[in-house]
């Protein structure tokens, strides 16, 4: 495309292109531009994340093939499953906390494409081999590579959409980790034990998914509106340049996130998210385990199939919360959080009564009302209001910090499964739900600080 030189004799002036300078004289080709490139952003951030979830879930599904073959069951037995969930969830843990800093200095794209090149990596090292040390460090490789991506994509979406539509937008994007739980454990099980007949073939399988989103990202993603010639969103052409802004421009590393951990909102949402994600991550590691516990009769494919209920509800929870935190709450976050939580304490509390009978039935509607409240929180705690409330610059370290602290509580939902019985576990995460909600009450009336 060709170059304009600029006015001689103007101070500054900037070489641009042509298209730019079509878009300086011409608003409405400039917002088809920017609309274009926001839901450019947005499907492909969307199908990035979900992409994750091919690998992710692959240990999920293999659980039952490992579990019931007896080449390797009496090493990988139940217990050493429930450990090695429990490195790869401190891993994650670990990893939330680091890139989601590196995003805010380097941008999205590098950690996010190190992730998934990470998670292939490791995914591959699972399919050829059953040795406990090997699959406990390609676990650890899994969980630091499957963190680059929650935060990095959360600071992408911040970057191209405002304050004010982010509860409806981000609520729609964050249906990618539910539809991504939803839709590989099916796909990995038919291949697994369809087509191949082989556990492994889950890790081999969700490898080869991930690498074309891969390919896909490289080609289509961005860091930021100004990377295409487009200014933020949230940008106020006549307003004066802030001293907060020029001191949030020099925060960098560690002082960006001692900064952060000033914010009691975050610290708040953090806490909250530690006491959450317990009960996600247990029926998402180990759901098609609760499945055949509770309903001894059913095989391995119907497992499979039954949590499928809890990832189609949590597709639907993002969309209807982040509605209705925009649209009923005006953009108060925690009202949504609370009313999702209380629905989600009585489900968890009703779960083992409620699943006594072994009726398929019954199981699949309580595992639709936990995945519609579990997601709900889960998506307007660790996305929105992660994000909402971190600084402009911090925006990839706070949703890191919420997040990490999410994950510290998820090394227990992948954990205390292999060793609780139903009764005590599902009671734990309903007190741990009670408490949550408990925690967001006095934060009720509260708003973004760009609202």
């Amino acid at each position: 495309m060709a170059d304009l030189a600029p006015q001689q004799g103007t101070k500054d002036a900037q070489t641009i292109t042509t298209r730019e300078a079509l878009d300086q004289v011409n608003p409405v080709l400039r917002s088809a531009r920017a609309s274009r490139w926001r839901w450019q952003i947005f499907a492909i951030t969307w199908v990035a994340y979900a992409g994750f979830y091919f690998v992710r879930q692959a240990f999920s599904v293999a659980k039952l093939g490992i579990l019931d073959d007896p080449a390797v069951n009496t090493v990988l037995t139940k217990g050493v499953l429930g450990v090695i969930d429990s490195i790869y969830l401190a891993a994650y843990a670990a990893g939330q906390f680091l890139w989601g800093m590196w995003a805010d200095r380097f941008g999205p794209r590098v950690v996010v494409v190190g992730g998934m090149i990470g998670a292939i990596v490791a995914s591959c090292l699972m399919g050829l081999s059953s040795a406990v040390l090997v699959f406990g460090g390609a676990m650890v490789i899994q969980g630091l590579s499957q963190s680059a991506g929650w935060a990095p994509l959360c600071k992408n979406m911040g970057n191209f959409f405002t304050v004010k539509e982010r509860g409806r937008i981000l609520g729609l994007w964050s249906t990618n980790y539910a539809f991504g739980g939803l839709a590989a454990p099916p796909f990995l099980g038919w291949m697994a034990y369809s087509v191949f007949d082989g556990w492994q073939a889950a890790f081999f399988a969700g490898a080869a998914t991930l690498a074309v989103v891969l390919g896909l990202f490289l080609v289509f993603q961005r860091n930021t509106p100004r990377d295409v010639g487009l200014e933020d969103p949230d940008h106020d052409p006549n307003a004066a340049p802030s001293a907060d802004g020029e001191e949030e421009e020099r925060l960098t590393g560690l002082a960006l996130y001692k900064e952060t951990l000033r914010d009691r909102m975050v610290l708040t949402l953090g806490l909250c998210y530690f006491l959450l994600k317990p009960a996600r991550y247990a029926i998402l590691l180990w759901g098609p385990v609760i499945v055949a516990e509770r309903i001894p009769e059913i095989d391995k494919a119907g497992a499979t199939l039954i949590p499928v209920a809890f990832g189609v509800a949590g597709v639907v929870a993002p969309i209807i919360i982040g509605w209705v935190s925009d649209n009923v709450f005006s953009s108060r976050r925690a009202p949504a959080c609370v009313l999702a939580l209380g629905i989600l304490t009585a489900a968890l509390a009703l779960f083992m009564p409620l699943t006594a009978t072994g009726s398929v039935g019954i199981m699949i509607a309580v595992l639709a009302v936990i995945g519609i409240s579990v997601y709900a929180a889960d998506a307007m705690i660790s996305c929105v209001a992660a994000v909402d409330f971190g600084s402009a610059k911090g925006a990839g370290t706070a949703a890191g910090l919420v997040n990490g602290c999410g994950s510290v509580g998820a090394i227990l939902g992948g954990l205390l499964p292999g060793f609780l019985s139903g009764g005590v576990l599902f009671t734990i995460f309903a007190v741990a739900a009670l408490l949550a909600g408990a925690l967001m009450i006095p934060h009720w009336n509260r708003v973004p600080r760009a609202a």
